[in-house]
C-alpha cells in the first residue's frame, strides 16, 4: 500500500509542481555555472547505493561530504543555494527516486556514501531495511540540529511505529516545518 500511495502522491506532485521545478531549474541555471541538478550517492534500502538529484546549491567542485562537515558551508553555497536549502526546494527532484522506487515519501533520509558511522549504526538497528524516505521522523524532531546517535534512535522508533498513518502525522508535520523553516542549519 505504501509504494502505491508515494506512486499516486508523486504523480499529484509533479504535475502541482511542474512549474515551480521549471523555474527553480531555470534560476539555478542562470545563477551559477554547472548542472542544475546534483546527482548524489545515497545508500537505500539494504544499503545499497542508488543516485539521488537535487537541485545543485553548493558550487561544482564542492567536496561529497555532508555540508555540516564543511569548514565554512556558506562558502560554497551558490547564490540562491541558502534560500534553496531553506525553502527544501532543493528536494523538489527527489520526487523522481520516490517515483522510481529508491525512494519513498517517508523514511529515513538516506544517508551519503561516505557516512560510514551513520550506516553502521542504521545497520545495527536494522533500520537499513526500510525504503529512505523524502522526509522522516528524525527531520520533523530536529533534521540537521541532530547528532548521529539522535538520527538512528529516532529512525528506528519510526521503524517500530510504521503506518499509514503515523506517516500522514509526519508528512503534516513536514509540511509545517518546512513552511516554518526549521531546523535548517544552512
Amino acid at each position: 500500500m505504501k509504494r502505491w500511495f508515494d506512486l499516486l502522491l508523486g504523480l499529484c506532485a509533479v504535475v502541482v509542481l511542474a512549474l515551480p521545478i521549471l523555474l527553480v531549474a531555470i534560476l539555478v541555471r542562470l545563477t551559477s555555472p554547472g548542472p542544475v541538478l546534483y546527482w548524489s550517492d545515497r545508500i537505500g534500502r539494504g544499503n545499497r547505493i542508488f543516485r539521488m538529484p537535487k537541485f545543485r546549491s553548493m558550487r561544482t567542485g564542492t567536496p561529497a561530504v555532508a555540508s555540516h562537515l564543511l569548514a565554512d558551508p556558506n562558502a560554497y553555497l551558490t547564490p540562491i543555494g541558502s534560500f534553496l536549502r531553506r525553502s527544501s526546494l532543493d528536494e523538489l527532484p527527489q520526487l523522481w527516486s520516490i517515483l522510481v522506487g529508491d525512494m519513498s515519501f517517508v523514511g529515513p533520509r538516506p544517508a551519503l556514501f561516505n557516512q560510514d558511522d551513520l550506516v553502521a549504526l542504521r545497520t545495527a538497528q536494522g533500520v537499513h531495511e526500510l525504503v529512505p524516505g523524502l522526509t522522516g521522523w528524525a527531520q520533523v524532531n530536529g533534521r540537521d540540529d541532530l547528532p548521529i546517535f539522535e538520527k538512528v534512535r529516532l529512525d528506528a522508533e519510526y521503524m517500530q511505529k510504521e503506518s499509514f498513518w503515523f506517516d500522514m502525522r509526519i508528512l503534516r508535520m513536514t509540511f509545517v516545518k518546512v513552511l516554518r523553516r526549521e531546523g535548517v542549519s544552512h
